[in-house]
């Protein structure tokens, strides 16, 4: 069993497509639109087998809370501890939100955390 895909609600779907493109690598299928529900989301393809879908529905825009309840992060795995430091230094040069690392987790993790542009966080570990 694996996951299939991870889904994202946004208020800017065109930004939040160029920001997992640009940093993660991530190929776009063309926009999905439905004119008469008012949504529209793009599938994103990332190395191996991962995907994200990020969806839009014009009825939809608010901001989640800080420390709700659910998912609470997404991690990409980079590789090495280079590639986590490459990308802390490339992510925190663009202006994004840095809120911890490089360090070593507890349970072993070498990672640092980002918000995306809509505020979810990110984990860029190994």
């Amino acid at each position: 069993m694996k996951i299939a895909h991870v889904a994202i609600w946004t208020r800017d779907i065109e930004v939040m497509k160029d920001f997992y493109c640009t940093y993660f690598k991530g190929t776009a299928n063309e926009k999905y639109v439905n004119d008469k529900k008012g949504f529209e989301s793009y599938f994103l393809r990332l190395d191996g087998e991962t995907s994200i879908e990020l969806m839009r529905r014009v009825d939809i825009a608010g901001v989640p809370a800080a420390g709700a309840t659910g998912y609470a992060h997404i991690a990409f795995d980079v590789g090495s501890r280079e590639a986590v430091d490459e990308m802390t230094e490339r992510m925190a040069a663009s202006g994004l939100i840095h809120r911890d690392g490089p360090r070593t987790t507890g349970d072993g993790y070498y990672e640092s955390v980002f918000l995306d542009p809509e505020g979810n966080m990110i984990e860029i570990t190994c």
